[in-house]
């Protein structure tokens, strides 16, 4: 398999070299492509000044239409597998094989990396909301994911096709639900995360609430009824 990590950045000028050093010594022979979604901060002069591989969007598009052209890139380059991976730290690159072999070995479209797989949540306002998408998706599709608002995700070469080149393919929740009725197989893997080291979260309190409505509603209202696809 030759995947490749795209990573989205949007002011992650604190931490995206250090993202990009860490995973380098981690998995040396894996490509990555950042994607810098038109940053206000120096994010993408830090990244030229490193000699870091970049495509530097002039405008914000937001994280649907960065992980587009990362997918665009990806299906242009012949990849065979695309894994999302955050800038700022968070993911662990030691997972990304486990990853990989999961769906050598599953034939998954998308493979998951789940922080609950085998730990419990933490009681907190998010992880309700976590839960509230989870029962969601399990109504909807009968599948059952521990983790559905995990960003560390791997996709298959027809679906790097399908984000690529198509509308409404964004890497959220509700596009899983669609996902799944079209016929991809969905499979989780056990990681750890950390926590950001610098600058701040894009989800404050009050957007990671409109968040969770906004991914319920579009599951219960707009995927379930979306005609369904043919993933290719």
């Amino acid at each position: 398999m030759k995947p490749i990590i795209i990573i989205p950045a949007y002011n992650e000028a604190e931490n995206i070299v250090t993202t990009v050093k860490t995973l380098q010594a981690e998995c040396p022979l894996t490509d990555y492509i950042i994607v810098n979604d038109g940053s206000k901060d120096n994010t993408a002069t830090v990244c030229k000044e490193a000699g870091l591989n970049i495509l530097d969007s002039p405008i914000n598009l937001g994280l649907p239409g960065a992980f587009q052209l990362g997918m665009q890139y990806a299906s242009k380059n012949g990849y065979d597998a695309a894994l999302q991976f955050d800038g700022d730290g968070q993911h662990l690159p030691e997972y990304i094989s486990a990853l990989c072999t999961a769906m050598e070995d599953s034939g998954a479209d998308i493979i998951i990396g789940s922080r609950f797989l085998e730990e419990k949540k933490p009681l907190s306002s998010r992880m309700l909301g976590s839960s509230l998408i989870r029962f969601l998706i399990r109504l909807a599709t009968g599948v059952k994911l521990t983790d559905p608002t995990s960003g560390m995700r791997l996709f298959s070469k027809r679906l790097i096709e399908k984000f690529a080149w198509s509308l409404n393919y964004d890497p959220e929740p509700d596009t899983l639900v669609y996902l799944i009725r079209c016929g991809a197989k969905v499979v989780e893997v056990p990681v750890k995360m950390k926590e950001r080291e610098f600058g701040e979260s894009y989800l404050s309190a009050t957007r990671a609430a409109v968040y969770m409505l906004r991914i319920c509603v579009s599951i219960l209202f707009i995927q379930w009824f979306r005609k369904k696809g043919v993933l290719g």
